[in-house]
């Protein structure tokens, strides 16, 4: 039993040593929890995100990191009630107001991993920080929204001018068909007179 026993701890610990090894080489930032929700490693990535420290993060439970700040209602649903019944979530939005960083939008993943026993039982929390795409997004649905009302604007102002161009284009023609009627009103008085003149010489 006691052969069992040491394997498993030496099992665990080749595991452990494997697991924050990998951890600590993703770019994005990365909690490994215990079954009780302390900190039991965070990867550089976390460390330099939310400006904090080893010594401010492992052991404690991750609601109280920070003074407090993680402690997200929406962060408790996921790992005390969506977690346990699904074993892992995945692209779940956080949006949060941290006191050091400001506003972040953080998409979160996470996924229990249960080893030899319910006392080896770990979550991996992954963390992807979207607020700087968000904002992009949000940016490019104003600007759309602004041209679409400027591209309305202007193109009833080229309807004005369209109809503007159409009406003094048909009052020239009329100008026009006018002035050719008088000028066939002053050949005919002309022609008048003329014959009259010739009636008078004969």
């Amino acid at each position: 039993m006691k052969n069992n026993t040491i394997e498993a701890d030496e099992l665990w610990e080749t595991a452990w040593t494997y697991i924050r090894t990998v951890v600590d080489t993703i770019r994005e930032p990365f909690l490994i929890l215990g079954k009780d929700l302390t900190v039991l490693s965070a990867n550089r990535t976390f460390y330099m995100t939310f400006q904090t420290d080893k010594e401010s993060t492992e052991g404690k439970e991750v609601y109280a990191l920070g003074n407090g700040q993680w402690d997200i209602s929406d962060l408790r649903l996921l790992l005390e009630d969506i977690l346990p019944k699904n074993t892992y979530f995945e692209d779940f939005k956080v949006e949060h107001n941290f006191p050091k960083i400001g506003r972040k939008i953080i998409m979160l993943n996470a996924r229990q991993i249960h080893t030899t026993g319910e006392n080896r039982q770990i979550i991996l929390l992954a963390m992807e920080d979207i607020t700087k795409q968000i904002e992009l997004e949000d940016k490019m649905k104003e600007y759309t929204k602004e041209l679409t009302v400027e591209v309305a604007k202007r193109t009833i102002e080229l309807e004005e001018r369209v109809n503007e161009l159409e009406r003094v284009n048909k009052t020239m023609v009329n100008r026009e068909l006018k002035m050719v009627e008088l000028k066939q009103e002053i050949n005919d008085l002309k022609k008048m007179i003329q014959d009259g003149e010739n009636k008078k010489v004969q």
